[in-house]
Formats: structure tokens, C-alpha cells, sequence
């Protein structure tokens, strides 16, 4: 499914944001990415959805090589990975649905494909109930579960979560890693790139540890290991 071959990615001239990362991720796979401030992760995050582009090295996602990808196949990419980041980025005088919808409006999709699309993905991050409320109206973690239902519209393969819960309390954080619980369970492949220890020992799956741009440790059955 994402198969990192030595990527390395350098800024300036000597500046690594990775330095020979070799990672498969297999389809179905439910993988935390964690690593202090400046360990390459975001760095990582952005490789994978070709906002960057690596130095060196190889990246292929379902048997795509995405290292050289052009501008015009981007949109097909993203397309196959739906993103969600820490920052809701919601449109403040929409609501809910028309937050969702909008997603779907901008790549061409027909009135009819949209009204059978969105109640759907409301209700798969529960908040079918809430579709005509205003992001105002919402809890932090129900805005990220509008971001998480807007990254699920074109049934992505592949749902990469950057920092989601980087801004929610307890309760909150709890409800929106339960949401991606249950979008793997549905069979996508989920990627969370997080620096919450409690989330990532509480998965108990596969977590890959980055430090100073380097892979120091993958396992299969892992934990947070680093120092806070």
C-alpha cells in the first residue's frame, strides 16, 4: 500500500528533514508516527500527500510512484489519502453539511452523488444529528470530526491524521481517536502522526518512532518511548 524506499529530504544544503527512511505500511494498517519537535514528521506527512517532494529516494502508494508525481495527478492522489490536520480549517459561515458538501462540490460532483455521500459520512463520525448546526455550535471535537468526515468523501483508501487531537481535552481526544477506530475497522488504512502518549500506548498497534530524522525504532506492538 505506502512503500518508502531511502527517502531522505533535505532543505538548503544542509538542513535533513529525513535521512534514509525505509517504511510499508500494508493495507489495513493502523500505524502512529510520534517523534519530538523537528523529528521529521511532518516532514513525512507532507511527502506522502506530494506537497513536498523528497531528495532522494522512492515513494509508492498502491503500487503508484509518487516520487516525481506532476501537478495535474495531485488531485487523484489526495483523492486516495484523505487528510485531516490539528487546524480545523472550517468554513465559519457554513454549516456542518454545507462544510462537507463543499468538498464534493469542488471536485465536480453531481447534486444527487452529494446528498446520498454526506449523510453518510455524518453518520459514520456521528453527527448525522448536527448537520445544520454552525461550527460555533460545536465542540473542539466535533469540529475535528467534520474535518474527518470532509476527508472521507471520495472513500479515501488511506486516512493520514496529523496532529488531530493536538487541541482537544481528554474527552474529546477520546471521541475523535474512537472515529478513526472505526474508519480503520471499515478497512482504511490509517496513519496518525501524534505526540500524545496516552492515544498512542492506549491503540497498543504499530508505532513508528522518528528522531532527528531517522526511523530509531518500528514496532509492531509499541509504545511511546520517548522522553516528554
Amino acid at each position: 500500500m505506502i512503500d518508502l524506499q531511502n527517502i531522505s529530504k533535505v532543505y538548503g544544503s544542509d538542513v535533513h528533514g529525513l535521512r534514509d527512511v525505509n517504511v510499508n505500511i500494508e493495507p489495513g494498517e493502523f500505524v502512529c508516527i510520534v517523534g519530538t519537535s523537528g523529528a521529521g514528521k511532518t516532514t513525512l506527512a507532507k511527502l506522502l500527500i506530494a506537497e513536498e517532494r523528497p531528495t532522494r529516494g522512492k515513494i509508492k502508494i498502491g503500487g503508484w510512484d509518487i516520487t516525481k508525481i506532476k501537478r495535474r495527478d495531485i488531485p487523484y492522489l489526495r483523492r486516495q489519502i484523505g487528510v485531516v490536520f490539528q487546524d480545523f480549517k472550517l468554513l465559519k459561515k457554513k454549516t456542518v453539511w454545507e462544510n462537507v458538501s463543499f468538498a464534493l462540490e469542488v471536485s465536480g460532483e453531481t447534486n444527487k452523488r452529494i446528498r446520498e455521500i454526506v449523510p453518510h459520512v455524518l453518520k459514520v463520525v456521528g453527527l448525522d444529528q448536527k448537520a445544520h448546526r454552525f461550527p460555533y455550535q460545536l465542540s473542539g471535537g466535533e469540529q475535528q470530526r467534520v474535518v474527518i468526515a470532509r476527508a472521507l468523501v471520495h472513500r479515501p483508501k488511506i486516512l493520514l491524521a496529523d496532529e488531530p487531537t493536538g487541541n482537544l481535552d481528554t474527552i474529546n481526544t477520546a471521541d475523535v481517536i474512537e472515529v478513526l477506530k472505526k474508519i480503520n475497522n471499515f478497512g482504511s488504512t490509517v496513519i496518525l502522526v501524534t505526540h500524545n502518549r496516552e492515544v498512542v500506548n492506549s491503540l497498543k498497534g504499530r508505532v513508528i518512532t522518528l528522531a532527528d530524522g531517522r526511523i530509531i525504532s518500528d514496532k509492531k506492538h509499541g509504545k511511546y518511548i520517548l522522553q516528554s
